[in-house]
């Protein structure tokens, strides 16, 4: 049973924090040891390694698109806590399957599993979006990205010391902290959504493009979430090529991967935790995520030509400046729509986010694979994809932009200061009722 304590209490906001914090450590273990363990099971070398890994991604991912929508649909129904402590248990498996795998199909195996109850950040996300008031939700965003950040400070390091043990130790040290997880939320974490603010499930919103659909009478969100999927796109050569790219060119250990993404976690998770709030409230989101766009930009560029290792450490501080994206615009989409379609919403987001995690991983492993081994490329260059991710990240500023001098993002009142969606809306349709009695069209015009 949940503790009795306040959904809206200090108590409960850390509660779902650690629940992230816990979730992202058990991912952050893995990620210094994926490339030994897949070289171990196939008995190929690092550029080998790197395709099984982008498609290891892609069956997540592509579990991940499908399902997140369904989950986050589900969480509106019946309540985020059984559906985030389902998503936990389906982590426990998949680390289980992994460090227990002889063979690297049961990797796959594994994956399919976790993606299938990956739901953990959309409905955390979900969480706190109801707990929180609307003009406080980007800074709570950001909370949620310093739990990230945090998290991929602790598990890296972690796993890139176990890693020295073996490549599965770690795995099996993430299935511990997974079931933990499950068991704190079983027993700590309270449901954030009243049942008078719950809403029938619909099969029209709980598939991937169904969510978006729905979302049609906000154009906003439909052109913000582009750009957010062209940034995530990019954003995904960072952790699927980083320990393959380091190996290659420095011949980096696992303790030295595991102590670098420590180091990006410190600087991620600072400028979140210290750096969004303070921004946003200064020069409102606009300009925070183009910041944060830029830095990604910088950093992708400089990290594909870097020959001496010193320099990785100056690129990945600058890299983690991009941490300062994402929350701001997770900000400006929850104050578009009302408050109990936020679980629709980042189910929606969720699946966009999938979605460019099934391209952005495939396609930098295997541009990394083509330029480090393959049979007809141009030359030997590892850091091609870092190349492809920053050319993706400045087109997703330059969108961004448009968007925002269009829609006016920064001075125009959002629909979350609207009553609630009626509850006996019909299934796949929402209808918010406006004060001024204006369409939504004149609301928030089409681009």
């Amino acid at each position: 049973m949940a503790a009795a304590h306040r959904k809206d209490s200090p108590l409960t906001l850390a509660c779902i924090l650690i629940t992230i914090l816990l979730d992202m450590v058990g991912y952050g273990i893995i990620v210094p040891v994926l490339p030994e363990l897949i070289k171990q099971l196939t008995g190929g070398g690092v550029a080998e390694a790197a395709v099984f890994g982008g498609w290891l991604v892609f069956v997540y991912a592509s579990m991940q698109f499908i399902f997140s929508p369904f989950l986050g649909n589900l969480s509106d129904r019946f309540g985020r806590r059984p559906v985030l402590l389902g998503s936990l248990l389906g982590l426990t498996f998949d680390y289980s399957m992994m460090g227990f795998a002889p063979v690297v199909w049961y990797l796959f195996i594994g994956r399919l599993v976790s993606g299938v109850a990956g739901a953990a950040v959309a409905t955390a996300t979900a969480y706190m979006a109801d707990i929180t008031d609307p003009h406080k939700r980007t800074q709570r965003f950001g909370l949620i990205g310093a739990a990230f950040g945090l998290g991929f400070i602790i598990g890296p390091v972690i796993g890139g010391e176990l890693g020295e043990y073996g490549p599965k130790v770690p795995f099996y040290a993430a299935a511990c902290l997974a079931f933990a997880n499950f068991l704190f939320g079983l027993f700590v974490l309270p449901e954030s959504l009243d049942h008078q603010h719950r809403r029938p499930f619909s099969l029209r919103r709980a598939n991937p493009f169904g969510a978006l659909l729905s979302l049609r009478k906000y154009p906003v969100v439909l052109w913000l979430m582009l750009a957010l999927f062209l940034f995530t796109t990019a954003a995904q050569a960072f952790p699927s090529v980083y320990n393959y790219f380091t190996i290659e060119v420095f011949n980096f250990s696992s303790s030295q991967i595991g102590r670098t993404l420590g180091l990006f976690g410190v600087v991620f998770a600072l400028f979140q935790a210290f750096g969004v709030g303070p921004l946003v409230k200064r020069f409102t989101e606009t300009p925070v995520v183009v910041l944060g766009m830029l830095a990604a930009t910088v950093a992708f560029f400089g990290i594909a030509f870097i020959h001496h290792s010193q320099y990785v450490y100056l690129y990945i501080v600058i890299g983690a400046v991009s941490g300062l994206a994402a929350p701001a615009i997770n900000g400006v989409l929850s104050r578009q729509v009302p408050d109990n379609a936020q679980g629709e919403l980042q189910g929606a987001v969720n699946a966009a986010n999938s979605l460019a995690t099934i391209i952005g991983p495939l396609a930098a492993t295997q541009i990394f694979a083509y330029f480090t081994y393959g049979e007809g490329s141009p030359g030997y260059f590892p850091g091609a994809p870092f190349i492809f991710a920053a050319i993706l990240t400045a087109g997703a500023v330059v969108m961004f932009t448009a968007i925002a001098l269009r829609f006016d993002l920064g001075h125009k009142p959002s629909v979350a200061t609207h009553p609630r969606v009626p509850e006996m809306s019909p299934p796949g349709q929402m209808h918010v009722p406006n004060p001024n009695k204006r369409s939504d069209e004149e609301v928030q015009p089409p681009i």
